[in-house]
């Protein structure tokens, strides 16, 4: 297939360069080569996702001249942890992996985090390639160089930007994917939309039963769209400066974080947790940031649409708050709350009266 975006963006010291192809999973092995020079990889996969597309992998690896040692990790977001992350540096000391040696990253947004956060941290960084397999990952998390684990306090805490030196994105790796996780790849789709870009948010809402039914070209358009409309931010503010362009990514994603840390990183799907966040942005920004209810209501139809989580899972409101104290966006006055005053328009966190966010979060379905 032809390709339909090649991008490239600098970051200090290093040019990220990202290929969407149908299909390119099959050159996995030039496209790694000409992005890192490596001719040894660690490929990092979950079980799953190499059960599916590791053999093709490997293969186009072996192809160009590369070996290829796969490093298999825990599925889920519990495999961000500091366990896992020795685990795998571990592993990469026995392989004996040098500097002029790279990891490829075959997975999900999990396991591009974890990777990406390893290729920072060993021998005080080395080159890594992405290869999202989710839609998560192919419209959000493998663009921006973000990398990070979790603790038990709170999601995200250690990280770095680590810009991968290369991202390719094959949309027809999409074609695998469970229903539930389409979905959560979705929920990133319309924050894109809601926070930067809406133009995006209209064209999903024209497409959502599209997108829905996994239609390969509808997917592999909005893959597109997503990722143009994030790059237009990262090339603005690589770093997420406080204040800057890039904070307006965060809508959904306070309320989302936290809830992800309160369930333990298990029960809810990290876009069915920002689907959450963006429905408790979307009351805040019509009560305080004058989004019209008209828009509004067309966030919570897409969402609807979509067949996105209304309600949370069972957590005390206690928890919640714990949780919400680590948002590593917190400011001095407190926790801040991405908010849009119109579509495609996020603002500059915000602190939120704590008596409102209580009614929110029970309204959405926190236990008191």
């Amino acid at each position: 297939m032809a390709t339909n975006l090649v991008a490239s963006y600098r970051a200090p010291a290093v040019c990220s360069h990202i290929r969407i192809r149908r299909g390119g999973l099959n050159a996995l092995g030039a496209f790694t080569r000409l992005r890192t020079g490596a001719r040894r990889v660690a490929l990092v996969s979950d079980a799953r996702v190499a059960a599916l597309h590791g053999r093709a992998a490997r293969a186009a690896l072996r192809h160009a001249g590369i070996d290829a040692r796969l490093v298999l990790v825990p599925r889920g977001e519990r495999a961000k942890s500091p366990r896992e992350l020795a685990r795998l540096w571990d592993r990469l000391a026995r392989e004996a992996l040098g500097r002029r040696d790279a990891i490829v990253a075959l997975g999900g947004g999990v396991v591009g985090d974890l990777s990406g956060f390893t290729a920072a941290t060993w021998l005080r960084g080395i080159p890594w390639v992405c290869v999202p397999s989710t839609l998560l990952a192919q419209v959000d998390s493998s663009v921006g160089g973000k990398t990070a684990i979790n603790l038990d306090r709170g999601k995200n805490l250690p990280g770095a930007f680590h810009q991968p030196a290369g991202v390719l994105v094959d949309p027809d790796l999409l074609a695998t994917l469970p229903r539930r996780a389409l979905r959560a790849g979705l929920a990133e789709v319309v924050k894109m939309g809601m926070a930067v870009e809406g133009s995006l948010f209209r064209w999903t809402e024209r497409h959502a039963a599209r997108l829905l039914a996994g239609d390969p070209r509808a997917l592999e358009s909005v893959v597109t769209r997503a990722i143009r409309a994030k790059l237009r931010i990262v090339r603005r503010d690589e770093r997420e400066r406080e204040g800057g362009p890039r904070t307006a990514l965060n809508y959904g994603h306070t309320l989302g974080h936290a809830l992800e840390s309160a369930c333990g990183y298990r029960r809810i799907h990290h876009g069915e947790a920002v689907a959450l966040g963006m429905r408790a942005a979307g009351a805040f920004s019509e009560r305080l940031a004058g989004l019209a209810p008209a828009a509004r209501a067309r966030q919570e139809a897409l969402l609807d649409a979509l067949g996105l989580p209304r309600r949370m899972p069972a957590v005390r409101i206690e928890r919640l708050w714990r949780a919400l104290a680590q948002d590593k966006k917190r400011g001095a006055a407190g926790i801040r709350w991405v908010l849009t005053p119109r579509v495609g328009h996020a603002s500059v966190p915000r602190p939120i009266e704590r008596r409102l966010v209580q009614a929110v979060l029970i309204q959405l379905g926190a236990r008191v």
